[in-house]
């Protein structure tokens, strides 16, 4: 099983609606019914802030950037980021800090070719896929017991429904349910992947023994607290790829490309609705203030501390966020130590441990990590390791280590709600698509 973070990254174009009419769009009648006209108060080329300069936000304005050449439309972009990097939660990191050693993800470690944007943008970027295989073999580990069960199921079916939004019949949609319904969804977001598994055939012992290893693994989440497509997905990693030197890259390059200009190290603060008689949008932020056309917000809401009318605050529910720790280290150990799972000395280990919660619901402890997986050779004689947990893992434990811990995942709760991904004329969150 070759499981971490999936890259999930819908076609920003058809995700918005620019604040200006261009020949592609007038073609489809619901977007032209709803593009919004040019208002006399800017008489100069218009310009749309994107706050976030992660996969969604190096997205949009790589997108916005293709109309422009396809279209010759004239419009500035501006994006906006707090941190000091591009990529968000694609971050890469060097054992040691030593930049000549093999790099290691962070987070948002693979993606699949049913990622067709991801995909495409490494090959037009130039960028090298490298396979996301550790090799060997994967274990269950149930805080007690390892265990051995392994196999595939109902991933294919999900993963054809979602390639459709890159095809010319993508289904039109305003909002995430109704694109939920179009791609046969609905009926697994609101339920839990414990109950829609075993609805659809799964045993219980191949669903809480693997299936759960993946979720954990994936968004740090056990089967009965996520819903059915986000245990689904976890599933859907075969054939899972990275790019050399970090993902991260291909942000970066949607971002070059693009033409934008970046502010990186600095907070947006506020978004306010202009005063009459413009339309549009006053972005303040560490910067000084400046005036938009249109607004992208492409970072988790709740987590920005921006303010923003409270009208449009009220629409976007507050999002919880799986707390993972990741802790990296080196080892000259080529396996775990097999005392600490039961094993005798003489045993043999699986490169990658899943773990399962199913030990607590029988009343015993639960594993003291999500997973444990070797990455593969640091230099002669020592090997990098990736531990997910809930819980910092004590430095008695660890050796040559170096950690960090972060809001990872967006909880996937059951739902039949999202955010509005249109909060307002010319107002778009992107980060509707989390839950």
């Amino acid at each position: 099983m070759r499981c971490h973070a999936l890259l999930l990254l819908l076609p920003a174009s058809l995700a918005f609606q620019l604040p200006f009419k261009i020949p592609f769009f007038t073609k489809n009648e619901a977007l032209e019914k709803a593009a919004v006209e040019p208002t006399e108060s800017f008489n100069t080329v218009p310009r749309i802030a994107i706050v976030g300069a992660g996969a969604g936000g190096s997205s949009a304005a790589f997108w916005i950037s293709k109309v422009k050449e396809r279209f010759n439309v004239s419009v500035e972009v501006d994006v906006y980021d707090k941190e000091s990097y591009i990529g968000g939660r694609s971050i890469t990191v060097y054992p040691y800090d030593n930049t000549s050693l093999p790099p290691l993800e962070l987070g948002a470690s693979i993606f699949v070719a049913a990622n067709k944007n991801l995909w495409r943008a490494s090959d037009e970027f130039n960028l090298s896929r490298r396979l996301f295989d550790e090799g060997g073999r994967t274990s269950i580990w149930d805080g007690e017991e390892i265990l051995f069960t392994f196999g595939d199921s109902c991933v294919k079916a999900a993963v054809e429904k979602y390639v459709t939004i890159y095809s010319p019949d993508a289904p039109k949609w305003d909002n995430i349910a109704d694109l939920s319904f179009a791609l046969g969804y609905s009926d697994m977001v609101k339920d839990t992947a414990a109950s829609f598994f075993l609805k659809s055939g799964v045993s219980r012992r191949f669903a809480f023994d693997l299936i759960e290893g993946a979720t954990r693994v994936n968004y740090g989440q056990n089967l009965d607290n996520i819903h059915g497509l986000g245990g689904t997905l976890s599933l859907a990693t075969d054939d899972a790829r990275g790019i050399e030197g970090g993902n991260f890259q291909i942000f970066e390059q949607f971002l070059k490309r693009s033409g934008a200009t970046v502010h990186l190290n600095t907070h947006v603060n506020k978004i306010a609705a202009a005063s009459p008689p413009s339309s549009g949008w006053d972005v303040q932020t560490t910067l000084g203030t400046k005036q938009y056309q249109a607004v992208i917000l492409a970072a988790p809401f709740h987590s920005t501390g921006i303010s923003i009318p409270s009208s449009l605050a009220d629409s976007i529910p507050e999002q919880p966020y799986v707390h993972l720790h990741v802790t990296l280290l080196t080892t000259t150990s080529p396996t775990p130590d097999p005392a600490y799972f039961g094993q005798s000395t003489a045993s043999a280990l699986a490169e990658m441990t899943l773990t399962t919660y199913e030990s607590v619901r029988n009343g015993t402890k639960e594993p003291e990590f999500n997973s444990l997986s070797y990455h593969g050779l640091v230099r002669e004689g020592e090997w990098a390791v990736k531990i997910f947990s809930k819980e910092k893992i004590s430095d008695e434990l660890l050796n040559k280590l170096f950690r960090s811990q972060w809001d990872a995942y967006p909880e996937l709760k059951p739902t039949t709600t999202f955010p509005p991904v249109k909060l307002d004329r010319g107002f778009y969150y992107v980060n509707a698509f989390e839950p």
